[in-house]
């Protein structure tokens, strides 16, 4: 039995893009640092993580083909302190989200532990788009 992809159905031409999409936003669903996202307004969106921990210099935050990837890596610990129990995460992270097209980034932030990375997505201004049709006069080519 042959399976039925988006990148092989003859009524979704082009959205092979979709499907490699939906397959590295699966690859990264590990669950630590845990997140939230909210819808803010009419168009946006926010994406906060609990990096308790982490300063800025320890954050990246990336955009990488549609991707938006948020790392982290704390710099070593000082070998002179001595823990009786270390329950406070702070290994390195990759958190990666799929943007669609026309999302952009327009700022992130580290607050109290959270780090907010605001989001908002373009609406174009006409989505019905008029096709001219040409004549090809007889006798041309």
């Amino acid at each position: 039995m042959t399976k039925i992809s988006l990148a092989t159905h003859p009524f979704l031409l082009g959205f092979d893009q979709l499907e490699r999409l939906a397959e590295r936003a699966a690859k990264g669903a590990e669950g630590y640092p845990p997140y939230n996202i909210e819808h803010v307004g009419a168009n946006g969106f926010r994406i906060t993580l609990a990096v308790a921990g982490f300063s800025e210099e320890d954050l990246s935050i990336t955009l990488e083909e549609r991707q938006l990837v948020i790392r982290g890596r704390q710099a070593e610990v000082d070998e002179s302190r001595v823990f009786l129990h270390r329950g406070i995460a702070s290994r390195a992270f990759q958190r990666s989200f799929v943007l669609a097209d026309g999302v952009e980034v327009i700022a992130a932030g580290l607050e109290n532990g959270l780090l907010n990375i605001d989001l908002r997505r373009s609406v174009p201004d006409s989505i019905v788009q008029t096709i001219p049709i040409s004549r090809k006069e007889r006798g041309s080519q």
